[in-house]
């Protein structure tokens, strides 16, 4: 059988073969607490049996290749296990053995590995593996916390333990799967979402993820689970900054490794979460009610201080709280009286406290607004302080009022604790989200509205969601000094200043014909940052003191490049070209000169890259005020700044192959209708390839 069926088998496995000891047992009776119906099978030679089971001295002795298997012993037998399993036609394994690539001593045992392991569907090494809570199977030596379901949202991790702990989580989150993904010597993150898509019993996919090696396969996979309407949300950890490996420009320091994953998530729809309280109750919002269809959102409370707390940080995520239309206000305020303040968040008072057909009349009517989903802040008190009724009133009245509006609803606990388990299950039953904490839940609710509106832009507007493979660089790799980067530049239809290089003694003769004001700089490979080595000398406006500028950097370089200054300037941009080792070439545009540093005012963008994609990286710079014309001051040539973007764009992009890095600061925009110059460029290459 291929990979991709042999993960189908894995994952739902009709029977399952435990080989080891301690591990194996502990795998034995979690598969029992979990309700597996299939068969067992105990692998281990010095056994007689394990929990109950007799044991096959060797997995050649089992009645039939198994659809999965878990191997607990030392790496050396373990890949001889794995090759037999994988001759006798076996669906998958986990290899829960350390000691392979993750170790010093490990290749070797990888590379065994490798080539032992043919179409399995191999988990790990060095995972958990795979907690099956649909079907009962659980692949995993460890105690656990999840239960059975007959549908929810599967979960991906890098982390054994995390796996572990989001399984003890007490936030009613449906656990359909729990993956953890150890090594990916075999099986990628990309293969788990792409088999998870066949199961329509999903309804959400979560990743704690480090890294994918293969981004345009991740693009890939995402995509698929969308087009099955399953959205995937990422908790990305370990995020590095690649400008430690490359100092010589700006671009670099702009674009680490984590931004660019910001990109990837931002370019192919998933939700990227922070903590994993925030994960959980994100999926949880999403199993209940899936994508919202936007974000306008009404909160119903009977505090003004909750009304207030809901409105300053949905705020400050973006959150809508669009007015209670004309009617339904007219109607609150005919059943509630004039004490009582129409507005959203809306503050209902307690004078209808404990009365379920009040109650119910009055959040049916917010909720016939229109919100894409209407918030019941509840906050339940302790168990040992009272037996709740009124607040279970309150609860069943925002399931009446969904049902009633036809509008999705939702009750939200200001502190995690103070939503219980029995409110939880109720609220889940009726298709109602119950969310835990105002920060997680209403970040949950940004989250969803985005996904939809995302999804929406990917299938309307065709944009690309894929990420183009990188090739690796070949050659002795060499910095261009500035003249002859913006001679490719000049080549390639990029505009820049009227400029010539020349010996210092010529610099007088060649500004004049060039015209007042010149720059003047040192011409040098060695250069990278030629304004703090004093290499740049700027508006000289006669021969005398371009000759005097000249003679001062003859300690920097024989030559210099004169050209023109360039004045009338609107803002001044940095665009950028870096590689990364997962990403390949992608885009940096930001606030350039000598704002780089102090603004961090950066966008990156992935390639491909498309003019839509660029204005709206634009408008998201604080530079884009000064485009704009900010305070009576010129309007900039936008469309000219973003022709030149998606230039360098195709400049990157032809030559993939031999391209490292490109510095573009500044680029000198100019008022609308006058175009821009870039004033400065850096290009690092392979030499043994040409710029075309």
């Amino acid at each position: 059988m291929s990979k991709s069926s042999n993960i189908k088998r894995l994952l739902c496995p009709k029977n399952i073969a435990v080989v080891g000891g301690t591990e194996a047992a502990e795998v034995i009776r979690q598969s029992r607490k979990t309700g597996f119906q299939g068969e067992i099978w105990a692998v281990n030679a010095r056994r007689s049996e394990v929990e109950g089971l007799k044991c096959f001295a060797s997995v050649k002795d089992l009645p039939t290749a198994p659809d999965a298997a878990f191997v607990a012993i030392p790496r050396e037998p373990a890949i001889s296990v794995i090759k037999d399993l994988e001759t006798m036609g076996a669906g998958g394994v986990i290899c829960y053995a350390s000691g392979f690539s993750e170790t010093s001593d490990g290749q070797e045992y990888h590379t065994d590995l490798m080539k032992s392991v043919g179409d399995l569907a191999l988990v790990g090494p060095n995972c958990y593996g795979i907690l099956n809570y649909l079907d009962g199977a659980a692949l995993w030596p460890d105690h656990h916390g999840g239960q059975h379901v007959d549908k929810g949202v599967a979960i991906i991790t890098q982390s054994g333990n995390i796996g572990i702990s989001l399984t003890m989580q007490e936030r009613s989150l449906p656990v359909a799967y729990m993956i953890s993904v150890g090594n990916q010597a075999v099986l990628s993150i990309s293969d788990y979402i792409d088999a998870l898509c066949d199961d329509d019993r999903v309804t959400a996919i979560g990743l704690h993820m480090e890294g994918v090696d293969d981004v345009p396969e991740f693009c890939g996979a995402v995509n698929r689970a969308r087009s099955k309407g399953i959205p995937v949300i990422a908790l990305k950890s370990g995020g590095s900054d690649i400008g430690a490996e490359i100092a010589l420009s700006h671009t670099s320091t702009l674009a680490g490794s984590d931004e660019l994953y910001s990109a990837l998530f931002q370019r192919i729809g998933v939700a990227r979460v922070r903590t994993l309280s925030e994960m959980i109750e994100t999926l949880k919002l999403l199993h209940v009610a899936g994508p919202l269809s936007g974000n306008n959102i009404s909160s119903l409370s009977c505090s003004g201080g909750d009304a207030a707390l809901i409105a300053d940080f949905g705020s400050q995520l973006g959150l809508k709280f669009n007015p209670i239309p004309d009617v339904q206000a007219s109607q609150l305020q005919k059943q509630l009286g004039d004490k009582v303040s129409i507005s959203n968040p809306f503050d209902y008072h307690t004078y209808i406290w404990g009365n379920i057909e009040e109650k119910t009349n009055c959040f049916t009517r917010v909720m016939q607004g229109g919100y894409d989903i209407s918030l019941l802040i509840l906050d339940y008190p302790k168990s040992d302080l009272s037996k709740a009724h009124e607040w279970d009133i309150a609860l069943d009245a925002m399931i009446a009022a969904q049902r009633k509006s036809g509008h999705q609803a939702a009750v939200l606990a200001t502190l995690p604790e103070n939503l219980p388990a029995k409110a939880r299950s109720t609220l889940i039953r009726n298709n109602v989200v119950p969310l835990q904490g105002v920060e997680d839940g209403l970040k949950a609710i940004s989250s969803a509205a985005w996904i939809s509106s995302r999804w929406k832009e990917l299938t309307n507007n065709n944009v690309s969601s894929i990420v183009e493979k990188s090739s690796e660089i070949e050659g002795e790799i060499v910095l261009l000094d500035e003249a002859q980067a913006k001679s490719i530049l000049n080549e390639y239809g990029l505009p820049i200043p009227k400029s010539e290089t020349v010996s210092i003694s010529e610099a007088g003769f060649v500004a004049e014909q060039i015209g007042f004001p010149v720059v003047v700089k040192a011409v040098s490979a060695d250069l990278a940052h030629k304004t703090e080595a004093g290499g740049v000398a700027l508006n000289l406006q006669s021969v005398a003191d371009v000759t005097c500028a000249a003679e001062r950097m003859a300690h920097l370089s024989d030559d210099v490049l004169v050209e023109s200054m360039i004045t009338d300037i609107v803002a001044e941009v940095i665009v950028g070209v870096t590689r990364d080792p997962q990403f390949g070439l992608s885009l940096v545009v930001g606030s350039g000169g000598v704002w780089v540093e102090l603004m961090q005012d950066a966008i990156p963008l992935l390639l491909p890259v498309s003019r839509d994609d660029i204005h709206v990286a634009l408008k998201k710079l604080k530079l884009y005020k000064l485009l704009e014309g900010y305070r009576g001051q010129p309007v900039g040539d936008i469309d000219a700044l973003i022709n030149t973007i998606l230039l360098v764009a195709d400049f990157a992009r032809h030559n993939e192959k031999n391209l490292v890095e490109m510095d573009l600061n500044p680029v000198m925009v100019l008022p609308k209708g006058k175009g821009i110059v870039i004033a400065d460029a850096m290009i690092r290459m392979a030499s043994e390839e040409r710029v075309n």
